[in-house]
């Protein structure tokens, strides 16, 4: 098995594990910052590694349209094409194809959808999909799913739910017939759908069991419905899912979030948020939630967060990276989304080290309203 459970705290279902890849090992829980095209935006490898990131993402769909994943292969897989040489994961595209609402038909096979580049005709198979990520070359891979929308009733969520079980099991019957390209094993996960239907999502983990991938992730959450729906349907999945996988919920969240989602069982977490929102101006510390853009930071000496150690903080004021972002500069890019990355970093870190002491949920309990706090 790729994973090792550690602990697993007696408090909560919060646990430590280690996911070993062929381009290192992931220490768990973890956060895996957003590559989506081969690239975490305004970020370098070398910055990755200097703030000990231990895996990035990257997707499937985007790097089918450009530069095409058998120019990737061409390379030599995705971590020689990109510069980095620590794990990665590519998600399917399948969320993204479900995102294209107006450009794409969802048939018995795969999903036909027009680009949002130039509007060029292409289709998604579970086959092509893994044929994709073969070329690609990520140590861990991800079946195609149809992304169940929300809200649903469930008799829409079972008619999405059955795409994505057909898929799954085309797609690893494919993979056992088509060994890795690039001379190292890639790791299968299977993503449970079902919507927010309990019995559903029981009825996607227990297919996913007769699959028998390497890991479960979750998707389908973080789509629209409410932060405690999320985590009940989170909570029901861990309940279900076998312990000697890891656990990994797909596109969420906030810093709040991953604490409360880790007390209720899960492992590995993906978001373009803490870089999206940094260039947008919203910045995470350890005190709360700073919008560096307000005049009332145009004069402040201090740095973003006092308690942060990251080369933003320690380097530069609040004031600068302020007037950075009016001027135009692209630094502020840079520096802002350095910041939030190692703060989702640090803060997995800190939650490992909790885990092991045994008061996770203690710290947690006070990190929660804290991190959500305005400032």
């Amino acid at each position: 098995m790729p994973f090792t459970l550690l602990k697993t705290s007696p408090h909560s279902a919060a646990r430590l594990g280690l996911l070993k890849t062929a381009h290192g090992e992931v220490p768990t829980p973890i956060f895996m910052p957003v590559g989506t095209t081969a690239s975490v935006k305004a970020v370098s490898p070398r910055d990755l590694q200097e703030m000990n990131a231990k895996i990035i993402l990257a997707n499937t769909y985007h790097l089918h349209l450009r530069p095409g994943t058998p120019l990737i292969a061409k390379m030599g897989g995705i971590h020689k094409f990109c510069g980095w040489n620590g794990p990665v994961l590519t998600d399917s595209g399948g969320f993204q194809v479900w995102s294209l609402k107006e450009l794409r038909k969802i048939k018995e096979n795969g999903v036909e959808f027009r680009s949002h580049l130039d509007g060029s005709k292409h289709f998604f198979s579970p086959e092509s999909v893994m044929q994709a990520q073969r070329e690609i070359g990520a140590d861990i891979i991800m079946a195609f799913d149809e992304c169940t929308p929300f809200p649903s009733t469930e008799g829409q969520a079972q008619k999405s739910l059955d795409y994505t079980k057909r898929w799954t099991r085309a797609a690893k019957e494919w993979l056992t017939q088509n060994p890795p390209l690039h001379g190292w094993e890639q790791k299968f996960f299977g993503i449970i759908q079902g919507g927010m239907h309990q019995e559903l999502r029981l009825q996607s983990i227990e297919e996913l069991k007769q699959i028998e991938p390497d890991g479960y992730a979750i998707g389908g959450l973080s789509v629209g419905e409410p932060e405690e729906t999320m985590y009940k349907m989170a909570s029901f999945c861990t309940q279900h899912i076998p312990a000697t996988h890891p656990r990994y919920i797909m596109g969420v969240g906030t810093p709040w979030n991953m604490l409360e989602l880790i007390i209720r069982g899960i492992d590995m977490f993906d978001c373009v948020m803490p870089t999206r929102n940094a260039r947008n101006g919203m910045l995470f510390t350890s005190r709360g939630i700073l919008h560096y853009k307000s005049a009332t930071h145009k004069e402040e000496e201090a740095p973003i967060d006092e308690a942060c150690d990251c080369y933003t903080c320690r380097n530069f004021s609040r004031a600068y990276l302020r007037h950075l972002i009016h001027s135009g500069e692209l630094l502020a890019l840079q520096l802002s989304s350095i910041h939030n990355l190692h703060f989702y970093l640090n803060l997995m870190q800190q939650t490992r080290q909790k885990i092991s002491e045994g008061n996770f949920e203690g710290w947690a309990a006070e990190q929660i309203p804290l991190l959500r706090t305005p400032l």
